[in-house]
């Protein structure tokens, strides 16, 4: 199942399973899982751990050295997890130091042209783009979906189950179950993506209440914050009020108009 003309380091470590397909080079320090299959040109380096039933493209560059200025060699880590799809020429860097590891979960979709720089942490099902860019030190929560050539900061968090449409550029965090557009700005709740999560018509309608408290009421933030944690007390309510909360870069914030369009979708719930 390898391929004669791809280059395999004596003490990288392949499952018996494992495709290699033509001119693919894997180092010394891989672990590749059960059931993977890795395409043409696919190179994997560093220290790279992989999970079972994953799938690289042509041309994937996995666990490279992060493009960082501080990075002097270390041993750092990238850890990938299983039924992930890596398309072609997509790019993930291993982290900047030993202390903390780039981390891809499963279940994920990553388009090609993406690339994931050092010390990211993707959490499951999640979907990239083409040509999707995050930078070092950025968090995605579960089935959040980064469009076509979005720009993510160094340091952003990007919430669960949230959205950016494509060509977004964000430089602050985008809460859970919110939709991303422009620069920065906030549109209204990812109704399509709730729904097909499983979120019932009253929790929606729960979300989008809090929303309107939080993103469009005047007064300080933090006094939103403190109204918001008396009047809601559910668990996604409570997720994206903590988000909120927490954020230590700030959090994108609404701009232009569409929301009515998005939300009114659950006015039928």
């Amino acid at each position: 199942m390898i391929h004669p003309t791809a280059v395999i380091h004596p003490k990288a470590r392949l499952d018996s399973t494992v495709v290699v397909g033509p001119y693919a080079v894997i180092d010394e320090h891989v672990t590749v899982g059960p059931q993977c299959t890795l395409g043409p040109h696919v190179y994997l380096t560093g220290h790279t751990t992989i999970g079972a039933h994953n799938h690289f493209h042509a041309g994937c560059v996995v666990g490279n050295a992060p493009q960082d200025l501080k990075y002097k060699g270390a041993p750092s880590r990238l850890r990938i997890g299983d039924d992930n799809i890596i398309r072609e020429h997509v790019t993930v860097h291993r982290a900047n130091t030993p202390e903390e590891d780039t981390v891809i979960g499963s279940h994920n979709l990553l388009m090609h042209h993406c690339h994931i720089a050092h010390n990211v942490a993707l959490g499951d099902h999640i979907i990239l783009s083409g040509g999707a860019m995050l930078a070092g030190h950025v968090h995605v929560g579960d089935r959040a979906v980064i469009s076509g050539n979005c720009l993510v900061h160094q340091f952003v968090r990007i919430g669960a189950l949230s959205m950016m449409q494509g060509g977004t550029a964000i430089s602050k965090d985008l809460p859970p179950f919110c939709i991303a557009h422009g620069v920065n700005s906030l549109g209204g709740l990812n109704v399509i993506g709730l729904r097909r999560a499983g979120f019932t018509g009253e929790q929606r309608l729960e979300l989008r209440k809090l929303h309107r408290l939080l993103f469009r009421d005047s007064g300080l933030l933090r006094e939103r914050i403190a109204k918001a944690r008396k009047e809601f007390s559910s668990e996604p309510a409570r997720v994206l009020i903590e988000f909120v909360a927490t954020s230590k870069r700030g959090v994108c914030s609404r701009a232009g108009s569409g929301d009515d369009e998005e939300e009114s979708d659950d006015s039928e719930a």
